[in-house]
């Protein structure tokens, strides 16, 4: 009796024949990858380096405002320690600083009793020359 093998082999269901069917369409689909990669040259390079820019930006941004915000609260903080320890307003200490109520003739009175306009000497301002020489 003579028997006819046909080309065709019949998969078992075994754990090795899965993997080795596994790594034969990831080889397949890394191949069409790198094809890809060829064709299309910003798929490959300018894509991640845009999206490395854009993300990094953001990512910058998100830690300065953190840093900001900190800062924010540290120098709050440090105001309350101080406006607690010292008793300060916002303008300086309190009932530290009262001014006088004066005015102009007030002042222009207290100065013409200080200083006499009648009575004057007259003084020789030097000059550098003969500061020099003397």
């Amino acid at each position: 009796m003579t028997t006819i093998e046909t080309g065709q082999k019949t998969q078992q269901s075994s754990p090795s024949g899965s993997a080795a069917a596994a790594t034969g369409t990831l080889k397949q689909s890394s191949a069409s990858f790198k094809r890809w990669g060829r064709r299309h040259p910003f798929v490959r390079y300018g894509l991640p380096m845009i999206s490395l820019t854009v993300f990094g930006a953001l990512g910058l941004g998100q830690l300065l405002q953190g840093s900001k915000d900190i800062a924010k609260v540290k120098d709050d903080q440090e105001w309350e320690i101080i406006e607690t320890r010292k008793a300060l307003s916002r303008t300086g200490p309190v009932d530290a600083y009262k001014p006088k109520n004066t005015s102009i003739e007030d002042e222009l009175k207290a100065m013409q009793q200080k200083v006499d306009i009648n009575t004057y000497e007259y003084k020789k301002i030097p000059k550098l020359n003969e500061s020099k020489s003397s």
